[in-house]
């Protein structure tokens, strides 16, 4: 007996669970309801320490608390979507009857949410938790009628049948959709953002590091350059692009392999005088030329 109720829950939780998961767009309607399931549990917590854990409290705020439940579940109940016009087409009524579907879903969910927040100033008020369990005992319930079930999607389609247009709400519920979790997803996504802007951040950080030593590095090699110039400049009294340093001028046996620069004569230095003598020179010259014959 145990064994079988074992295997009986197994396979519902199974079912559940696949049904949960599911990429269509019935999955996402679950995961929407199932999100919001726990959303009283913190309130409940957080009016009971204001209250100081005290249930008893004054019966008007539990038949108000009480009161606005029971209407929310009424409500909740009796809401169907409108029925679908005449003359739509297969593709229209398959978007406008999952559109509908999903309205009606997003009403329920805050019908059922209404009397906790409703409950929970009750209780604050009357300053005890009676009012707003009486109130979770009523909204919780409620979320059974947002979640598309079978039997709140056959009533959902015959009202929207009720002028005659066939309304294709299975086939809209069967639709492929992302799984995804109400405000989860979102902060998700946000959150891979910002670690992706400051992974982006560091490396564009680190490039720029290294770009600025190397042209660091570049600028002291340009100022090394600059002083070897300007030292060349001054030994030889020409620009830069023509001076030469005494490092790097070439010896005659650099320039004529098999001649050693060691044993050759050395050149004979040839005497310049002043301006003066050497115009002397070239008129003593010019007279010692032999005069053509007449």
């Amino acid at each position: 007996m145990v064994k079988r109720l074992w295997e009986t829950a197994k396979r519902l939780y199974g079912e559940a669970a696949e049904a949960v998961l599911a990429p269509t767009e019935s999955g996402q309607l679950w995961r929407k309801v199932l999100f919001f399931v726990p959303v009283p549990v913190p309130v409940l917590a957080v009016v009971a320490l204001m209250v100081g854990g005290h249930l008893s409290a004054a019966g008007v705020w539990i038949l108000a608390a009480g009161s606005v439940a029971i209407a929310s579940l009424l409500l909740a109940s009796v809401v169907q979507p409108t029925p679908l016009p005449e003359g739509l087409s297969t593709g229209a009524s398959v978007r406008r009857s999952l559109h509908r579907f999903r309205q009606i879903s997003s009403l329920r969910i805050a019908l059922a949410l209404t009397p906790v927040a409703v409950g929970a100033g009750f209780a604050v008020a009357g300053g005890g938790l009676l009012p707003l369990l009486t109130a979770l005992a009523l909204a919780w319930p409620q979320l059974v009628l947002a979640a598309p079930t079978f039997f709140v999607i056959t009533r959902a389609r015959r009202a929207m049948e009720a002028w005659g247009t066939k309304a294709y709400l299975w086939a809209g519920l069967a639709q492929p959709a992302p799984v995804e979790w109400p405000v989860v997803t979102a902060l998700a996504a946000r959150v891979r953002a910002y670690r992706a802007a400051r992974a982006e951040g560091a490396t564009a950080a680190t490039a720029a590091g290294t770009a600025a030593g190397t042209a660091g590095f570049t600028e002291e090699e340009d100022g090394d350059a600059d002083g070897t110039d300007e030292e060349a400049e001054a030994a030889t009294g020409l620009p830069s692009r023509l001076a030469a340093t005494s490092g790097d001028r070439s010896e005659p046996s650099d320039l004529l392999p098999g001649f050693p620069a060691d044993g050759a004569p050395q050149a004979r230095p040839i005497p310049r005088g002043s301006a003066a003598s050497r115009r002397i020179g070239r008129l003593t010259r010019r007279d010692r030329r032999p005069k053509a014959k007449s």
